[in-house]
């Protein structure tokens, strides 16, 4: 294969057939990938603070939060091969995911367990807000699948923020 073959096949469109309109393809795919980008960004928070858990509840603040790590990247090519299937691109680079994450990120030096687990709860459920928006949207355009896959997402999503709350509850009585 020469050099123009190859800048030919760069610039080559992926325009992966799904039947759906052009409209819902900008829809469902834009919402998708925003969604990647949270929870790409989610889960780098979620580990950092896995990372960083100190306290009285170390052990189980530590394995709650890998736990809740690992579920939460386990989405992450689940909803980027959606998007290539409905024939949208997605997540690219890092920068990328810094310029659509809506997931503020936590650099601080020292966070304490209780807003670890505040944060975190709050963060996820702004994702469940996010996830319904993007539900919605895919009803709206009569995809099914994309919709279908969402549902499952949006409920370990509501288990996350259960264990955080119950978690950071129990944190809160023992402390006074």
């Amino acid at each position: 294969m020469d050099a123009v073959e190859t800048k030919k096949r760069r610039a080559a469109p992926l325009q992966t057939p799904s039947g759906l309109g052009a409209n819902a393809v900008r829809d469902v795919s834009g919402a998708l990938t925003a969604l990647l980008a949270d929870m790409l960004a989610l889960y780098l928070k979620t580990k950092n603070f896995h990372w960083h858990a100190s306290g009285p509840h170390f052990r189980e603040d530590h394995l709650m939060l890998d736990d809740q790590s690992a579920q939460v990247l386990a989405t992450t090519d689940a909803i980027a091969e959606r998007v290539r299937k409905v024939g949208g691109t997605t997540i690219k680079s890092i920068g990328h995911v810094s310029r659509l994450q809506r997931v503020i990120d936590n650099d601080a030096e020292y966070v304490t367990p209780l807003d670890m687990l505040a944060e975190l709860r709050d963060d996820n459920m702004q994702l469940i807000a996010r996830m319904r928006e993007a539900h919605q949207l895919c009803e709206e355009h009569r995809d099914v699948a994309s919709a279908s896959l969402l549902e499952p997402w949006i409920d370990e999503a509501e288990g996350r923020v259960w264990f955080l709350f119950e978690s950071s509850r129990r944190s809160q009585s023992s402390a006074g």
